[in-house]
């Protein structure tokens, strides 16, 4: 039986339940900001036409109310039906943003600089890129119709494929042309054997370094893919094993069992419970078996134990005995009855009670923010989005946006309205990681190759001559940088050293903030507006870490279903980090607290081997370099997946320039440099009462007790440089007239005599002592027991002397020493790495944290 009569009845006294005022409330004002619904009650104006229903009779959505809104002079009236409004920014700018594409109708063809060539789709690219091999346009027009290629100029070196690199790149052991033929022996000569990797890793043919547990296991990690090369063919699984999608083999009993056993939890999918029944279709009798539903109350056994014919309640309506006890309705089956719920709740535990669905748990029901209301939600966007009413997706009011990435020997812009596609700078070495601060209009980035951290203006940035170098010593992998855009200052992570660092905006001042043996950290990004960072890293132990700009409060955040994390990226508005891992060909999201983990995309033909990774609006973009593209999907559900740019060299980092990516702050550090001595640094908000800054060292030092000026530290170790590029000696213990802590550099004269004297009276003292002592032993009756202690006492004090003035020498020697090298260093938590960098401030300490277990739901 199908709800009749008492079913619609209790419908309408939910309705009525819910409605949000008395039929008697009609009188009661509604703000200026508010608009009255047909029953009374108020909503905010803002919802009044946007697409989802907030009155409960429908009121703020129906074609009379929206005829008689009016757009302002800054809007565009959709008309129809509807008659939305949508910014006037957002006509003619490619994207169907009215339900009805009134907003792209009658639209002029785009208009390209004269530096410029169209596209056959009508975006618009540089000149520069046509005819050099690449193809920029989707269509590949840039590449129709070129001359053969033209013969490189004298201060330029010919690739094999007739591409051209400057001539002081070829045989500096690093590949530079597209086939790498600038390094091939017949041009520099025999090869130069390669560094070897550390133990435990496979070094790949194309020079990168990767676990030795990913050589042969069915999935290319190196760029060359050559750590699949030579493998034996794939074992076939036994009988009582699955067989994961990436071959591995796990226990048959493991399959199904609610715990992911195969690294992309092949073994996990596509189960259900076998026993349990087909749902209303289906009916499950007491002894185990399922039966049609139609076969119950037949007056014919059907289950083994007649649980199917029972003789009270076939017949019987429970629904008409006060609805069965459903607080909404009441569904009568032929055998019992079954509650059910109005759209927007879900049955309680007691089987009977409707509870409302919280929609807002769910990360991808909403862009930025979230309302849970009775049975539905809201969304709504930020300051400065604006909600687009077909996509029901925040769009960002301003400029157009535009992609920078590194594309290794230079550094490219790319506007996503399709209006600009051109080089920013170049040529460059190896350009790998990249930052900008959008509003000092300034770019970041770290060239791999010259181990340095380069900054220049936005506009101009062509000129080489203004590219200057902010940090130019003491880096190893310099793999990723951030720009913290409230404060000025940046970091980077090095992965060669296991560091991450930060330095003010000049690279005047400088300190290490987390410094971790078996560590690689790879890509960071920051939130100076709430004092954290987070970075990716793929070291002894991959995770996600997160700690405060001070490095204060760190912690894993992720730390399970992780491999090989390369890029990360921060969405400010909803406060989700996105992240690639090159190992699982996944792309993931999560909570900035770790809840709400998702997988968005796990696929090897799109993230053969993801690097960087940006978002913006309901878009998220990362690079690939096997792929040698640049790709872009929906952020909450991985849809509508497409190539952005294609044909690349090595697309390595990208950033997404726009006001709203880097949101205006306080900079608490801006007035006398928050009155701290060295730096001045945002601290982790972590409650109402913590400090908004704290001054920090630089290494080798620590914080007087008024916190804000350096002292030297006499317990720290001496600040480390990068690892030298060519193998040396292990460290030798110290010579005399060589001060083990000055890089190998003699003392001068006089430090050296002075040290030579000294331990030689020491020594020539120790063995006078020593034979003295033996010869007064032996042959000495006790009778001269005070005369040898006469002699002995001062010759032990003399000695004690020595060895205290040794000491203070060598303490003042390592606290004047800038760094020291080693090869391979092993770095030890220091005590100033045990004590938080806020202890001595006022009292003020921050707490510890545990690492976060994560289970990876696939969306």
């Amino acid at each position: 039986m199908g709800p009749g009569p008492a079913a619609a009845l209790v419908l309408a006294m939910v309705m009525g339940e819910m409605a949000a005022v008395e039929p008697g409330a009609g009188a009661k004002e509604c703000g200026q900001s508010e608009f009255r619904c047909g029953d009374g009650s108020c909503i905010t104006s803002a919802w009044v036409c946007d697409g989802s229903t907030e009155c409960k009779d429908g009121s703020d959505e129906t074609p009379e109310t929206c005829r008689s809104l009016s757009c302002s002079p800054s809007e565009f009236s959709c008309g129809g039906r509807q008659n939305r409004c949508v910014p006037a920014s957002w006509r003619c700018d490619g994207h169907r943003n009215c339900e009805n594409g009134a907003d792209e109708l009658d639209c002029p063809p785009r208009a390209c600089a004269g530096d410029q060539l169209r596209c056959g789709n009508g975006a618009c690219v540089s000149r520069a890129f046509a005819c050099d091999g690449e193809r920029d346009c989707e269509d590949g027009a840039d590449e129709a119709g070129c001359p053969p290629p033209a013969t490189c100029g004298p201060h330029t070196f010919r690739c094999n494929d007739s591409a051209c690199v400057p001539q002081l790149w070829a045989c500096d052991g690093d590949p530079d042309c597209p086939d790498g033929s600038d390094e091939w022996p017949r041009h520099c000569g025999p090869s130069r054997p390669p560094q070897p990797c550390p133990p435990l890793q496979f070094a790949c043919g194309s020079g990168e370094c990767i676990h030795r547990r990913w050589r042969c296991d069915g999935s290319p990690d190196c760029r060359d893919r050559s750590d699949e090369e030579g493998c034996a063919a794939a074992a076939t699984c036994l009988p009582d094993q699955f067989q994961c999608r990436d071959g591995r083999c796990v226990l048959g009993v493991r399959q199904c069992d609610g715990e992911a056993d195969c690294a992309d939890g092949s073994d996990e999918e596509g189960c259900h419970n076998v026993t349990a029944c087909d749902g209303p279709h289906e009916f499950k009798c007491r002894s185990g078996e399922c039966i049609p539903m139609e076969r119950v109350c037949n007056w014919h056994r059907d289950c083994r134990d007649w649980s199917d014919e029972p003789i009270k309640e076939c017949g019987a309506n429970e629904c008409l005995d006060g609805g069965g006890g459903c607080s909404h309705i009441c569904q009568d089956l032929r055998l019992g009855y079954q509650c059910l719920c109005l759209e927007g709740f879900r049955l309680g535990s007691d089987g009977k009670s409707c509870e409302d669905i919280d929609e807002c748990q769910d990360p991808s029901s909403c862009s930025q923010r979230c309302h849970n209301l009775p049975g539905s939600y809201k969304c709504e966007c930020g300051e400065g989005y604006r909600l687009d009413p077909r996509t029901r997706a925040c769009r960002a009011l301003g400029p157009p946006a535009a992609l920078l990435f590194t594309n290794r020997h230079e550094i490219r812009r790319l506007a996503l309205d399709g209006g600009e596609y051109r080089r920013l700078l170049g040529p460059l070495k190896h350009a790998g990681a990249l930052d900008a601060d959008v509003a000092a209009g300034t770019v970041y980035w770290a060239d791999l190759s010259q181990r340095k951290i380069y900054r220049s203006a936005l506009a101009g940035a062509a000129d080489g001559s203004r590219h200057v170098a902010v940090i130019g010593t003491g880096l190893g992998a310099p793999d990723g940088v951030a720009v913290d855009w409230v404060h000025h200052n940046i970091y980077w992570t090095d992965s060669r050293l296991g560091t991450v660092s930060v330095a003010d905006g000049g690279g005047a001042r400088r300190r290490t903030l987390v410094r971790e043996p078996g560590a690689k950290p790879r890509a960071i990004a920051v939130d100076p507006l709430h004092g954290y960072m987070y970075w990716t890293d793929w070291g002894a132990s991959a995770k996600i870490a997160k700690g405060g700009l001070n490095g204060a409060d760190q912690f894993p955040l992720v730390t399970e279903g992780i491999e090989w994390p390369n890029g990360i990226t921060l969405d400010l508005p909803s406060q989700r980090l996105y992240w690639v891992d090159s190992r699982l060909h996944a792309l993931s999201s999560v909570d900035v607290d770790g809840g709400h983990r998702r997988t968005l995309l796990a696929d090897p033909q799109v993230l053969s081997h993801p690097f960087a990774i940006t978002v913006f609006e309901d878009t998220v973009f990362w690079s690939d370099v096997l792929s040698e593209a640049i790709f872009s999907a929906n952020r909450r559900t991985g849809a509508d997946l497409r190539r952005v740019a294609q044909d690349l060299f090595s697309p390595e980092d990208i950033v997404l320039l726009h006001p709203l990516r880097q949101p205006p702050g306080e900079n608490w550090c801006s007035e006398d440099n928050g009155g701290c001595g060295f730096l001045c640094l945002p601290a982790p908000q972590l409650g109402p009462r913590a400090p908004r800054y704290t001054c920090a060292c630089p290494d080798g030092q620590r914080l007087a007790p008024d916190g804000r000026a350096c002292l030297p530290d006499p317990s720290a170790p001496a600040p480390m440089d990068a690892a030298p590029s060519t193998p040396t000696a292990p460290p030798q213990p110290p010579t005399p007239g060589r001060d083990p802590h000055s890089h190998g550099v003699p003392s001068s004269p006089t430090t050296a005599a002075s040290s030579t004297g000294t331990a030689g009276s020491t020594n020539t003292s120790s063995n006078a002592t020593t034979g003295g002592t033996g010869d007064a032993m032996g042959h000495v009756g006790s009778r001269t027991g005070p005369t040898a202690l006469a002699v002995v006492l001062p010759l032990v004090l003399l000695i004690l002397a020595a060895f205290g003035a040794r000491g203070l020498w060598r303490s003042w020697r390592r606290r004047s020493t800038n760094s020291i090298n080693f090869d391979n260093p092993v770095y030890q938590k220091t005590t100033e790495d045990e004590e938080p960098l806020g202890r001595g401030q006022g009292g003020f300490s921050y707490p510890t944290r545990q690492a976060v277990s994560l289970d990876d739901d696939v969306a």
